[in-house]
């Protein structure tokens, strides 16, 4: 196995000892044109960013999404290495950090849509597949880290096939790297990287079953750039690891040591606090989809299919810049709604049928996620008001609860949910024992962290008192079963009524307010 100052010595590509490129007059995505790539192996210089010259948007190529000064959209280069540095600085001196990103999945043996490693993004920006962040903590250092990025290289193949990639060289002169090689040479180095005193690690996401197949043809017969390949448990010919242990057995070794920890932990104790920039593309994102809830109940009639309305939040979405749903939306008409996750989608609407869809875009990384409840027909029947009304009077007192200085926590919200929804259903008639909310009619939590993820930083405590910039969702629902222990006016009724509300010092603030909740709107926008 080659050592880590052999394979520096032969393919460093080194930040200069210089201010970040971000405090120069370029700034980060301004790099002079490389030029587009000729089969033959020469390039012509041009103007045009046609193909694009990078491996992903910047501001030098893609002015209509990524902003002078920004890394990525809506997120400056200063931003990242503050991520970074705080991460560090809350680790202990010497820490390692190995952070590894998404690998290409394949569906119908094509390249599935990428998307980046969550954490691997927030830390670095960098949107190519079959990267890996290495930080050494570097505390007498003005950085006080070192940083690492090994990325695919531009290869002559892939550049055909796949487009250009921003190469080691970019990785240091756009993604501020102190050092960046190509990712075959990860398996070499890796070792010399985990002997430190801690170590703090994340493996590539589990890839879909079928990305262990070859690609289909006549792509590349191997992806030599790949993670799958580097982390695969058989030495694979033309690997940078011929001799020695392949990186993932090493990188497994060190994660069962006693000093190595999940990488999770402690990059959601950060990521669960949004920024003001993060804040203002969340909202961005929830009101893309909140217009597209309205755009859905001005489509659905009677005899149209589910599967339409979620195709037509789709494509509002999309037409908002929506580069992927945050998830597999929900459209649930009728009894439908009874089943919490539905995501069939294949029945006809009913006259009579209550739709609740629970559907979200994604937005430069950061997802929406929004529930509504509509009639069909445009107008609720006295039973859906009511029970509509009710869960509509739980959502609202819980959202304004959402107060810093009440020092609330998402147990405690939960917990007032349960006891209004109580209360709100004798009003309209049910005879409940105890139980009955909780077990029967509302199974579910009633909220939960959202950002870059949809169910936001999972290792975050629900009994933690919730901080300015967290962002969580309050979605109360009931779905009563044909139960004869519940009136039969509301048998095969679901509703459920979500929002994204953003901890701020002045109060609740609800992000996707501009989708249709009381009686009047929803009736008004199915009417429009």
């Amino acid at each position: 196995m080659r050592t880590l100052e052999a394979v520096r010595k032969a393919t460093r590509v080194q930040r200069v000892a210089a201010p970040l490129l971000a405090s120069s007059s370029r700034g980060y995505g301004s790099l002079p044109p490389r030029g587009t790539f000729h089969t033959d192996g020469t390039t012509a210089t041009s103007d045009a960013n046609k193909p694009p010259r990078y491996g992903q948007p910047l501001a030098g190529t893609h002015p209509h999404l990524v902003r002078a000064r920004e890394l990525t959209p809506g997120i400056t280069a200063q931003e990242y290495e503050e991520r970074r540095r705080r991460l560090m600085d809350s680790l202990p001196a010497g820490a390692v950090v190995v952070c590894m990103g998404s690998t290409v999945r394949l569906v119908s043996q094509r390249d599935y849509k990428f998307r980046q490693a969550t954490d691997f993004y927030y830390l670095t920006g960098f949107d190519e597949p079959d990267a890996t962040l290495v930080l050494v903590s570097r505390p007498s250092t003005p950085r006080g880290y070192t940083m690492t990025l090994f990325v695919p290289p531009r290869e002559r193949h892939e550049l055909l096939w796949a487009g250009e990639r921003t190469g080691v060289e970019g990785a240091v002169e756009i993604f501020g790297a102190d050092e960046a090689f190509a990712n075959h040479e990860l398996g070499g180095m890796l070792p010399d990287f985990l002997n430190g005193p801690d170590v703090y690690a994340s493996l590539p996401p589990s890839p879909s079953p079928s990305a262990s197949s070859q690609p289909f043809t006549p792509p590349p017969p191997r992806r030599r750039s790949s993670l799958l390949k580097l982390f695969s448990p058989e030495k694979s010919q033309g690997s940078s690891f011929a001799d020695g242990d392949p990186p993932h057995l090493v990188l497994a070794a060190a994660l069962a040591s006693e000093h190595a920890k999940p990488l999770e932990r402690p990059i959601q104790a950060l990521r669960v606090r949004k920024s003001p920039a993060e804040l203002r593309l969340m909202k961005a994102a929830a009101e893309m989809s909140s217009k597209a809830h309205r755009e859905v109940m001005r489509f659905a009639k009677p005899g149209g299919t589910e599967a339409a309305l979620a195709a037509h939040f789709e494509y509002t979405c999309a037409l908002g810049g929506s580069e992927r749903p945050a998830y597999v939306p929900v459209v649930a008409s009728g009894a439908n709604s009874l089943v919490i996750h539905y995501t069939r989608n294949d029945c006809v609407l009913g006259e009579n049928d209550l739709v609740l869809i629970d559907a979200g875009g994604e937005r430069h990384m950061y997802a929406s996620d929004i529930t509504r409840t509509f009639p069909v027909s445009g107008k609720f029947t006295d039973p859906q008001r009511d029970l509509y009304q009710a869960v509509l009077n739980v959502q609202k007192e819980c959202v304004k609860r959402v107060r810093l200085d009440e020092g609330v926590s998402m147990n405690e919200l939960h917990r007032a949910s349960c006891t209004l929804l109580n209360t709100e259903l004798k009003n309209i008639g049910f005879r409940l024992t105890v139980g009955d909310v909780e077990r029967k009619l509302y199974p579910h939590f009633l909220s939960h962290h959202v950002g870059s993820d949809l169910h936001d930083c999972p290792t975050a405590d629900r009994s933690a008192v919730l901080r300015e910039g967290n962002v969580i969702t309050i979605e109360p629902g009931v779905y009563v079963p044909f139960d004869a222990a519940f009136p039969k006016a509301f048998h095969g009724l679901g509703v459920r009524i979500e929002d994204e509300v953003a901890c701020t010092k002045d109060g609740p603030a609800v992000l996707s307010a501009a989708a249709p909740k009381e009686v009047r709107d929803v009736e008004a926008a199915c009417q429009a």
